[in-house]
């Protein structure tokens, strides 16, 4: 089904064509009316199925454009997701400009957030945490907030948001539609769907062929002394231009970067320590080409939308099977083919065959294994004074 084809406004129309879409996803075809027509719906769709304008859509078309207060919520697991939604649905309101949309999310500053609220907006993106923070202090008005959109549902509520969630939604009392868009159907999905949505319309997208992340994956049985030479020899060796590397503690990722740097990589580092702004700053310098390694902790898992990321590497096995597929699916998106490695020792070849039988049935291909067909590389440091290293990598 096309865009030209869907009833809604002219705005909406002008807003998609500028945006460069032209024809309805499977998830878009299917809960666009649902939700324009005021249903509670329960959406499973694979990641990267278009379902910010899923939902999107529906929600400016649903809003009263002239009132200045919160009429629509959309919740989501991480600031990062929380801007990308807001900054979706600001394009697709480009040709409405009444139409405000205020992102609120932890980790930036209250008094600026609250101001931008007081100014008004029909819409809020917003993290459950600070969203609830906003609501105590009294800076935010949610008592007209008719609809209330709940985005990868399963990733927030098992993260420790499913009190909070359900606190904000019981004092939404003029509440009139509850949609949830998730990858997997937990039970905590499911509870949230028995105490507050009525007669819910469920949606069901199987990944196709055509969609799917064109992923090859391998994984690699390492050593601690030769970790660090073997992910130098896939970037250097497979002349990959960004990289996202992924560890699974602060400690262990700034350590990186720092290894990183040392051999004359264009590395940053991001985690849950950093301020936004210096999130934004890192993720702005990433899209743009000028870090090639972006050594992250599952922080960046969710949310971070880059389209050209050559290849995904796993420093640390993952702990949470979820982890893994989000982790990779950081590449192989926008119809491109993507790249992935699974590091891991002796130790750990156990739990690697535990995740891989955990996540056979993803929309994701089983993993094979990768051999060098050259030298590991040789990785030398040498102290020269005042704590400055002479490094020299070398195949």
């Amino acid at each position: 089904m096309l865009y030209s084809e869907l009833n809604c406004s002219p705005a909406i129309h002008k807003a998609v064509e500028r945006m460069g879409f032209t024809e309805m996803t499977e998830i878009q075809q299917k809960a666009i009316p649902l939700m324009m027509a005021g249903h509670d719906m329960i959406a499973k769709a694979p990641t990267g199925t278009g379902k910010t304008c899923a939902f999107g859509i529906p929600l400016l078309e649903l809003i009263d454009q002239s009132k200045k207060y919160p009429q629509a919520v959309v919740m989501a697991p991480t600031r990062e997701l929380a801007q990308q939604i807001a900054d979706d649905l600001t394009e697709l309101a480009h040709f409405m400009p009444e139409v405000k949309v205020v992102c609120v999310y932890g980790g930036a500053n209250m008094e600026k957030q609250a101001a931008r609220l007081r100014e008004g907006c029909q819409i809020v993106v917003a993290t459950p945490g600070r969203l609830m923070d906003h609501y105590k202090r009294r800076s935010i008005d949610i008592s007209h907030v008719t609809h209330i959109v709940l985005d990868e549902a399963d990733e927030m509520l098992n993260m420790g948001f499913y009190k909070d969630v359900r606190h904000i939604i019981d004092l939404m009392k003029a509440r009139k539609s509850l949609s949830m868009f998730s990858a997997t159907i937990s039970r905590e999905v499911m509870d949230i769907g028995w105490l507050y949505q009525k007669n819910a319309e469920e949606i069901n997208v199987q990944p196709k062929e055509e969609s799917q992340p064109k992923i090859t994956q391998y994984m690699l049985e390492t050593t601690g002394r030769n970790k660090l030479a073997d992910l130098a020899q896939i970037i250097v060796g497979e002349g990959y231009k960004r990289v996202m590397v992924f560890c699974d503690t602060k400690f262990g990722t700034a350590t990186l970067a720092n290894q990183l740097a040392r051999l004359n990589f264009s590395v940053d580092c991001l985690h849950g320590d950093l301020s936004q702004k210096e999130r934004n700053q890192i993720m702005t310098r990433f899209r743009e080409g000028k870090i090639a390694v972006l050594v992250a902790t599952d922080v960046a898992a969710r949310g971070i939308d880059v389209d050209d990321v050559d290849a995904v590497i796993n420093y640390d096995v993952p702990g949470d099977n979820e982890h893994y597929t989000h982790r990779i699916g950081r590449t192989g998106r926008a119809k491109r083919e993507g790249v992935s490695y699974l590091f891991y020792t002796r130790e750990e070849k156990k739990r690697v065959d535990e995740l891989l039988r955990l996540t056979r049935n993803t929309d994701l291909c089983t993993p094979v294994h990768f051999d060098f067909n050259h030298e590991r590389i040789v990785v030398e440091e040498k102290k020269t004074g005042e704590d400055k290293f002479q490094v020299k990598c070398y195949f």
